[in-house]
């Protein structure tokens, strides 16, 4: 992250969040199942929230030069989090399939998220600023928990069902 201007910052966010949004838009439409896009679907709209507080902080911070406080919504057993992986839905997802590189390829742009809201979480003097990309940085870290999870029972299943076991 080399811009250190808020408004930059600010830009590079909301690029990141809605490439994001197309990204798991897109994979949730390529998916066959319904249970499936909802999960994708549902990333995709958690991106589009993150583009509105980016937003309205962008507009503040280019009126009034500051970061306005904002009520940042609880990060609860809503959305993604509360999402429950079945037995079925794993069994729906191959390991080696569509769903499972574009799982792959989300956990990369969560751990970049991260990584950028950290970053400038860290280095912020201004606590709106900071408590943004603090509560961002959180919720990224919930979507790769919950991604991590999904690779991880991937990676097994195929390692069991290839007989790729060492021993």
């Amino acid at each position: 992250m080399e811009a250190q201007n808020p408004l930059e910052i600010l830009k590079m966010a909301i690029l990141m969040e809605k490439r994001g949004y197309s990204f798991y838009n897109n994979v949730a439409e390529q998916s066959s199942d319904p249970e499936i896009r909802h999960i994708f679907l549902t990333m995709a709209d958690e991106e589009t929230k993150h583009v509105k507080f980016l937003s309205e902080q962008y507009l503040s911070f280019e009126k009034e030069q500051e970061f306005k406080k904002v009520d940042l919504p609880n990060l609860g057993n809503e959305g993604f989090a509360s999402l429950i992986l079945t037995e079925e839905m794993k069994n729906k997802i191959s390991a080696a399939g569509f769903e499972a590189a574009a799982i792959s390829a989300a956990i990369d742009f969560e751990k970049r998220a991260i990584e950028v809201y950290g970053k400038r979480a860290e280095i912020s003097a201004d606590p709106n600023e900071k408590a943004l990309y603090l509560w961002l940085s959180d919720w990224e870290k919930g979507h790769l928990r919950i991604l991590s999870e999904m690779d991880n029972e991937l990676k097994e299943r195929i390692w069991n069902d290839n007989q790729f076991w060492p021993f």
